[in-house]
């Protein structure tokens, strides 16, 4: 059963534009360790961050609430397996929505998709109930 889905598009060229003006300030608000130490080993840093923007932006509007209902842009995170699959990991108000919504009985799992043609970065993330193993 599909709880919530939720796509974002980011400007990549604004994100360089917020990165120039704010740099450490606009990273340390938005982005967690992991998600910074990733940008800045890759040759496309804008574009890196703009995609886990993408996100997001895109897992709040799954989770129902959009930014401005209490869910710190913290408290989503991108990661990467080993094969470079992006995961998404909510923790504080973001989690707490997550287990709100998520019915008796079932695990949420949360699919992210993160993509760029510059200077666009997308991002699509649908939040998924599966009935629990018994």
């Amino acid at each position: 059963m599909i709880l919530g889905i939720g796509t974002d598009l980011a400007n990549i060229e604004r994100i360089q534009g917020t990165l120039d003006r704010f740099g450490d300030r606009f990273r340390n608000r938005v982005f967690t360790d992991i998600e910074q130490r990733k940008a800045e080993r890759r040759k496309d840093v804008a574009g890196t961050y703009a995609k886990r923007w993408a996100a997001k932006e895109a897992c709040s509007k799954a989770l129902g609430t959009g930014l401005a209902m209490g869910i710190a842009w913290k408290d989503m995170s991108v990661t990467n397996l080993r094969s470079g699959q992006p995961v998404m990991h909510v923790t504080g108000w973001a989690r707490d929505r997550l287990d709100a919504m998520t019915p008796e009985g079932h695990e949420a799992v949360i699919h992210v998709t993160l993509t760029d043609d510059h200077p666009w970065a997308q991002a699509f993330v649908v939040i998924e109930a599966l009935p629990k193993a018994t």
